[in-house]
């Protein structure tokens, strides 16, 4: 029987997942492709995983790593191992715990750091250590989390980093979060609440009226607006703001149909030409994970790491 997700499981006495010693050396005397496939065989003895959890192979151990139902013995050493690629494999390992997560959001790399910002196994002491870690990415990455709790998210409130914050405003469902970061100082972080779909008429009214012309452009891209903000926004001064609203899939075809007589010919060309659907407008992004692109940063060129 597999080990249930989020739980890393001891080896103890005999079941169908332990082996002799005879059976565990002829896995890990074979070839590289031979050991491989017994580290990725789902009948794999559990004893087994934990020689192979050793092998001189980094790809070897970075298949057991992967292993959901991988026992605390074959994964606990993997925290530690050399090579990054198997570091971080345990760091996205659901089943690994939370004592070893807590080693690895520590780790000097940074691809092992984000990867256990995106494990479902992630819990609040973890979450706690991120909020105080000195990589940007890693708070970042924290800030975007729906169920952050709202201690933490009163922390983030007031990152140093910019960034840190505007992700925080761009993603966080939790009004009081809201409310502070509206008296934020910083134009990129009003930017981020302006993408929010959780703030009030009343936010998004002051929004519609910020100083800062990026503000306002991603703001009629991203959310419905009353029609007096619309109406006020039409003669925008910003010619930037005015394309934003021909451009926006949320705009009503009344205000566009006015833009369509803007004094700019670009903007009411816009408007005029706008299809909804088109792929015109910008969209806020889906949070990030810390995953990596695929098919790159991993392994040699032009073939597998061995």
């Amino acid at each position: 029987m597999m080990a249930p997700m989020g739980k890393q499981q001891d080896v103890g006495g005999p079941n169908r997942h332990s082996g002799s010693g005879a059976a565990a050396d002829g896995v890990t005397g074979g070839s590289v492709d031979a050991r491989l496939a017994f580290a990725q065989d789902p009948t794999t003895p559990h004893m087994t995983l934990i020689d192979l959890a050793s092998d001189p192979s980094a790809v070897v151990r970075e298949a057991v790593a992967t292993r959901t139902d991988a026992p605390a013995q074959a994964l606990r050493p993997l925290t530690r191992d050399h090579d990054r690629h198997v570091r971080e494999a345990v760091a996205r390992n659901p089943s690994t715990s939370v004592a070893n997560l807590l080693r690895l959001v520590k780790d000097a790399d940074r691809w092992v750091r984000w990867g256990v910002a995106g494990n479902p196994a992630c819990d609040e002491s973890i979450r706690r250590v991120m909020t105080e870690a000195p990589d940007k990415e890693l708070r970042g990455l924290l800030a975007e989390r729906r169920e952050l709790e709202p201690e933490l998210a009163a922390r983030l409130v007031n990152d140093v980093s910019p960034e840190v914050r505007e992700r925080l405003a761009t993603h966080t469902h939790d009004p009081d979060v809201i409310t502070a970061l509206m008296a934020d100082r910083t134009a990129r972080v009003r930017k981020g609440l302006a993408r929010n779909p959780r703030t009030t008429t009343a936010q998004r009214s002051a929004l519609a009226q910020d100083p800062v012309v990026d503000v306002r452009a991603a703001l009629v891209l991203a959310v419905e607006l009353t029609e007096a903000d619309l109406r006020r926004l039409i003669d925008d001064r910003s010619v930037q703001v005015r394309m934003a609203m021909a451009t926006s899939e949320v705009v009503p075809p009344h205000i566009r149909q006015a833009l369509g007589r803007d004094p700019d010919e670009m903007v009411a060309g816009a408007a005029r030409d706008f299809r909804p659907g088109s792929g015109n407008s910008s969209v806020v992004r889906a949070p990030r994970v810390g995953q990596r692109a695929s098919g790159t940063g991993r392994g040699r060129p032009g073939g597998a790491r061995r």
